[in-house]
């Protein structure tokens, strides 16, 4: 054969062959499948924003406003309950985004997409649980407008018509939620017993909600820059969880519990339960509204509660970091119940001050470095407290 023809086969097969390590090198050793391009290729991203239109008037593909008359327009959705109606399946699939822009959103009986709920039940008119998304990699993502820019004006999604809760991880794996501000318009407390409980017998009930989110047999799931406050009960009421991850996120002033672990049926997360600069404050308050101020403080033994982190029996592996606790009306984080077998607890760069029991509870092997603990279980002496505080000798620091 001609030496030339010889040559331009060996040079031909060599840049086959180094184009095709580059592919395999840049898919980690493994090259891309059809799921995951189809992962890819088939999410989708939905707006909603105030001056919206509803899913007759527009497609939610677009983040422009209704024109004004028309149907099937490009322009976003008014509500997010659009996209996640009560008492219906969800409009987005899992691995969509769905980008709210700032502004006030009711969510509850009444609100714009709310159809299928009942003034006889209005408790139970909350958000379509989240779909999970199809792996890790590929989550289903709730994110506020400038999630991806500091975040500086979150939506707001306030809870009104005692609606049982607001965002909804029931059986949802592989989920983003970042840059929102979840809430309601009230400051009661549920079944308070200082003047401050909220109403429950007679319709309408008022603007207050009894969770802020709730999830349960949940796993994969990232929430960052999150203000959760001022709810009738909990910040967060979650178990069954694993590998979550919190990062920038406050749980404030909810009348019951900031973080509520203990569901019904079993508790035990597992994983890693990661949590980066969060703050636990003025859990077993209320919070006024408006204004957003502590009010109403009470504890166990004027029938609340008032832990800041609080679990039932648990597993995992959890890391706290850069955290605060603070001022809440019972412990500031409890994690005596973390005694299933292999579970570990790590607690660096955090503070625990003011709260009315002990200020950090752990079990198990635990690592604690470079943190603040002050045992001022004194704190609420005279201030705001339901019935007057008082300061036993058991309340320890750790």
């Amino acid at each position: 054969m001609n030496r030339n023809i010889v040559s331009l086969l060996f040079y031909a097969i060599l840049i086959l062959a180094l184009f095709s390590v580059t592919d395999i090198a840049s898919t980690g050793g493994f090259r891309s499948t059809g799921d995951t391009a189809s992962a890819k290729q088939s999410s989708t991203i939905y707006y909603v924003r105030p001056d919206g239109g509803s899913c007759e008037q527009c497609t939610g593909l677009v983040n422009a406003p209704y024109p004004g008359s028309g149907t099937n327009r490009p322009c976003a959705w008014d509500h997010p309950f659009r996209a996640l109606p009560p008492g219906s399946e969800p409009r987005i699939r899992g691995g969509d985004t769905l980008i709210i822009a700032p502004g006030s959103f009711m969510m509850g009986y009444g609100a714009p997409g709310a159809d299928n709920c009942d003034s006889d039940y209005p408790w139970g008119c909350f958000m379509a649980a989240i779909p999970s998304g199809p792996d890790p990699s590929h989550p289903t993502r709730i994110l506020g407008a400038g999630w991806d820019s500091g975040c500086s004006n979150a939506a707001e999604l306030w809870g009104t018509e005692r609606t049982n809760l607001i965002i909804n991880l029931t059986d949802a794996s592989n989920v983003e939620i970042a840059c929102l501000e979840i809430t309601d318009h009230s400051g009661c407390v549920e079944f308070h017993t200082g003047g401050l409980t909220c109403e429950r017998d007679t319709f309408p009930f008022g603007a207050w909600a009894v969770r802020g989110i709730y999830a349960e047999d949940s796993a994969n799931v990232y929430l960052h820059d999150l203000n959760i406050h001022g709810l009738a009960a909990a910040g967060v009421h979650a178990g069954r969880l694993t590998d979550w991850t919190v990062e920038n996120v406050r749980i404030a002033g909810n009348g019951w519990v900031g973080w509520d672990g203990d569901i019904d049926g079993d508790d035990a997360n597992s994983g890693t339960m990661l949590y980066r600069r969060w703050t636990v404050e003025w859990n077993g308050c209320g919070e006024t509204y408006p204004g957003g101020q502590p009010t109403g403080c009470w504890g166990q033994e004027a029938g609340g509660y008032g832990d800041g982190v609080g679990t039932g029996e648990t597993g995992g592996h959890w890391i706290i970091e850069s955290s605060k606790f603070l001022h809440n009306t019972s412990d500031g984080l409890d994690l005596l119940y973390a005694r299933i077998p292999g579970s570990s607890i790590e607690i660096r760069r955090t503070i625990a001050e003011g709260n009315d029991g002990q200020q950090i509870k752990t079990t198990g092997p635990v690592l604690i470095e470079n943190s603040i603990i002050v045992g001022n279980c004194g704190f609420f002496d005279g201030q705001l407290r339901w019935p007057p505080a008082r300061c036993p000798a058991r309340h320890r620091s750790l």
